[in-house]
């Protein structure tokens, strides 16, 4: 799907993608949220992450990455 939205799909994957969806409720569902996604996504800012905030994230996921 991400390569469909971005348009990485060649002519004929595109086409057979397309034609599944026309069918397919439960994708043009997924699709649509992911469109959403990606269009709520880019109204994030990007801002840095506080030097002990990186260092308390990177903790947290070595030790769920342990556990």
């Amino acid at each position: 799907m991400t390569d469909y939205l971005d348009g990485a799909l060649s002519a004929s994957d595109r086409a057979k993608f397309d034609q599944h969806m026309q069918g397919c409720d439960g994708c043009r569902a997924y699709l649509a949220q992911l469109r959403i996604a990606r269009r709520l996504m880019g109204r994030i800012a990007s801002e840095p992450v506080p030097d002990p905030l990186k260092v308390e994230l990177i903790n947290a996921f070595r030790t769920w990455k342990a556990g």
